[in-house]
């Protein structure tokens, strides 16, 4: 019998040991260092070894016979295990035959997801690596969670770098006195990374916030939307008015002469056009706390007694991302910048705006600056057609179409052939049943994946992929202030194989394998890189150590004393705006944008502005579905990943996805704690089960997204989905003109109780057949 020892990985959302005994995985054990692991570094030493594992290559039965003339049977037909070679001649057909009739601009590689923790083994990375050399394909542009944020943020402060426009803890302890937060700060938020969390470090903060003087205000339709650690006062707001409610603010402290007018005069460009608007001589509106209320739901006299806090205190506006993925999500990030304005708080320690608090573990988070990153190259891209992130749906389905985005016009490519991996295509995009309908529109479509969940069961050729308990690689995130070994805990499982492994075999095929690898196997590339981050770490005056004791130590943490840390936020433009102007046309925050209005954009004017939702609760469409439908971050996973985990089904009841209800409006339906219900609108219905609960406001529900896609006739164009999928109900437009982001929080529907639901089978394994 061999001696247990431990081998230690990494992921988003934690380092770990993981324990080994006879060669099997026998336990996890979190990181020495870090104060504040979570129950998530259990989740993949579960799945490693799930019966839902991809054993070998499959390719649907349909495509096997007859190619893309049985792209309508996409999702629905059953799959035939085939060899390694098969699928890779099929595939090198795929990509030749494309390339030569269509174009590399029928290929679409922005595959959109996490993907690994890891520097090397990035999925997106190696195959947009690939793909370049191939020739090119058609990339993504923005993000869904920030996408309207950081498309707005450059016309106002000269950044588009959101996730670093979030004020530090440290700061906020020592300095704020107030923090107004629209759309709260969750701890579960703050469990994972993109790119890892080597330490969890918000709860401590969260923790030291409890017990200085700091005031918190959540404005959300959450309680739960704030940490019971931060004792925040909750203001229940309607969703989607908080740019409303934040005029009204603006009203009052302007109206009330509590507006910094040499901040505005020294700092901002285009307060007066704002103004008027603001007091209603442009539209004969003012936009004052009454008017504000009316929209919002929260008290006129609540308004205005915050708006005065406001202006008596240290203050901090602190925006959620969530709120900015909503119908006109510019808006609100815009107005939270200039209510900070007026408040002449911006580049003081601890005040003025923040964005994204709490989003991710690394969010405000005492860490080093300019920490480099060990890094793979892309390489070029000779393509330069390109979509919105929220638009791949009308890209497939409206090939030749514009699109206005971004101050130009795109012409949405006809593509043919998608090849995606590292991410789950229906988790993040809106409207499921319409994408679906997209996504069987291309000739042919190929996903590399562990497990059979629903990109893989989407696929026509499917490739068992590598977890990354399974090969070598480093985490290093901009976020977090370590690097850490990532060490192969065991052999690949069954046939899967690396990414970069398959992309090294097809680049041979293709005749370019010297220029994809560069001569270079998995350990070679890592030690290559750390060598070029080091070397960079060296001249900013840190001091990692060389590849091989890093490797064997196992993890290198960058200093974090104060001579390290990143300054506050705008401090140098707030010392002297002329030395250190902002990369706007003024060089100052823009609070009217001459080139916004040359745009013309009705949905995205060229001030901070309150637009009408396409869908809320104080629209027509309320009549027939009265509810508002928030989809919020998951506990028990990150997105989609590892859903079928013990640590993500704990979080559901009976195999389903639950759904909050106020108790008002669970007692008008009828609807009792642990019924299924049926949400639905005009655009799908999904089923899940019923909470009652007391930290809801009336008029909302509310559902974690991440339920592995699951309807109930995978055939048809639109179906029930079984499992508590959100995004089989969200609208799929894009915020405006200007971002096209996402808008997955406006959405209205009905919930009704539902009676001998057909059984989950989002964790069955998908039909097979023989050849």
């Amino acid at each position: 019998m061999s001696h247990p020892k431990r081998i230690q990985t990494a992921s988003h959302w934690g380092v770990y040991d993981v324990h080994l005994k006879n060669g099997e995985i026998s336990g996890v054990t979190a990181f020495e260092k870090d104060p504040g692991p979570t129950a998530l570094v259990q989740a993949l030493p579960q799945m490693v070894r799930s019966p839902l594992r991809i054993q070998q290559p499959h390719v649907r039965a349909g495509y096997l016979r007859n190619r893309e003339a049985s792209r309508s049977g996409r999702g629905a037909e059953p799959f035939v295990p085939v060899t390694w070679d098969v699928a890779m001649n099929l595939i090198e057909e795929g990509l030749r035959r494309v390339k030569s009739e269509f174009g590399n601009e029928a290929i679409y590689g922005g595959s959109y997801g996490w993907a690994s923790a890891g520097r090397l083994h990035h999925s997106p990375s190696v195959l947009k690596r690939f793909l370049g050399l191939f020739g090119g394909y058609v990339d993504k542009r923005g993000n869904h969670s920030f996408g309207a944020a950081m498309h707005i943020a450059p016309y106002v402060i000269g950044s588009s770098d959101v996730t670093s426009m979030a004020v530090p803890w440290v700061h906020i302890a020592e300095h704020a006195e107030l923090v107004v937060m629209f759309g709260g700060a969750h701890v579960k938020n703050m469990q994972i990374d993109a790119g890892g969390a080597a330490v969890h470090e918000a709860e401590q903060w969260m923790g030291r916030m409890a017990r200085s003087n700091v005031e918190f205000v959540n404005i959300s339709p959450s309680r739960d939307n704030a940490s019971e650690l931060l004792k925040a006062d909750w203001l229940p707001i309607v969703p989607n008015t908080d740019t409303a409610m934040m005029l009204g603010l603006a009203h009052v402290l302007v109206s009330e002469n509590l507006h910094d007018r040499r901040f505005l005069d020294v700092y901002c460009e285009g307060f007066e056009p704002f103004r008027r608007y603001l007091v209603g001589e442009t539209d004969g509106v003012p936009k004052d706390a009454a008017w504000a209320s009316r929209i919002c739901g929260v008290g006129a006299d609540t308004i205005r007694d915050l708006a005065r806090r406001m202006a008596a205190r240290k203050t901090l506006v602190a925006t959620a991302w969530s709120v900015q993925r909503a119908d006109h999500g510019e808006q609100p990030v815009w107005m939270t910048i200039a209510l900070a304005s007026l408040l002449g708080r911006i580049g003081e320690p601890g005040c003025g705006f923040s964005f994204g608090l709490g989003a991710v573990a690394g969010i405000a988070i005492r860490r080093p600056r300019d920490i480099p990153r060990p890094t793979l190259s892309l390489g070029p891209n000779p393509v330069r057609s390109y979509v919105p992130v929220g638009r791949v749906a009308d890209m497939l389905l409206d090939p030749g179409s514009e699109l206005e985005y971004d101050g130009a016009k795109i012409r949405m490519p006809d593509i043919k052939l998608i090849y995606s991996v590292g991410g789950n295509p229906f988790h993040h995009n809106t409207n499921l049943n319409r994408f679906v309908r997209a996504w069987r529109r291309p000739d042919f479509v190929v996903v590399h994946e562990p497990w059979w969940n629903p990109p893989a069961r989407y696929a026509d050729v499917v490739l068992p992929a590598t977890t990354t308990m399974e090969r070598n690689d480093i985490l290093a995130t901009e976020l977090q202030r370590h690097w850490i070994a990532m060490h192969q805990v065991i052999p690949p499982v069954a046939q899967s194989r690396n990414d970069f492994d398959v992309f090294a075999e097809l680049s041979g095929r293709m005749g370019f394998e010297a220029a994809y690898t560069e001569g270079r196997n998995e350990m070679e590339w890592l030690r290559h890189m750390y060598g070029q981050a080091r070397e960079r770490a060296i001249g900013l005056g840190y001091a990692p150590p060389d590849f091989d004791s890093f490797w064997e130590q196992g993890s290198y943490e960058f200093p974090s004393g104060e001579e390290y840390l990143e300054p506050v936020m705008m401090a140098d433009f707030r010392a002297d705006p002329a030395v250190h102007p902002l990369k706007t046309p003024s060089g100052k925050i823009e609070l009217f944008s001459r080139r916004i209005a040359e745009y013309g954009y009705e949905d995205c004017p060229p001030h901070p502005t309150w637009l009408e939702p396409a869908e809320w609760l104080g629209g027509e469409k309320a009549a027939m579905f009265p509810l508002h439908l928030l989809s919020n971050q998951p506990a028990g996973k990150l997105h989609s990943q590892l859903d079928p985990s013990s640590v993500s089904v704990q979080f559901k009841r009976d195999g389903r996805e639950v759904l909050n209800l106020s108790p008002r409006d669970a007692a008008e339906r009828g609807i009792e704690e642990g019924d299924v219900v049926r949400a639905y609108n005009d655009r799908g219905a999904f089923l899940a089960s019923a909470r009652v609960s007391n930290d809801l406001m009336s008029g909302v529900a509310q559902i974690a997204t991440g339920a592995w896609f699951d309807p109930e006739d995978p055939s048809a164009d639109s179906s029930l989905e079984k499992h508590g999928n959100p995004n089989v109900v969200t609208l799929d437009k894009g915020t405006s003109r200007l971002g096209q982001g996402s808008v997955a929080q406006t959405v209205l529907v009905q919930v009704e109780k539902f009676s001998e639901p057909p059984r989950v089978t989002a964790f069955d394994l998908p039909a097979f057949a023989s050849e």
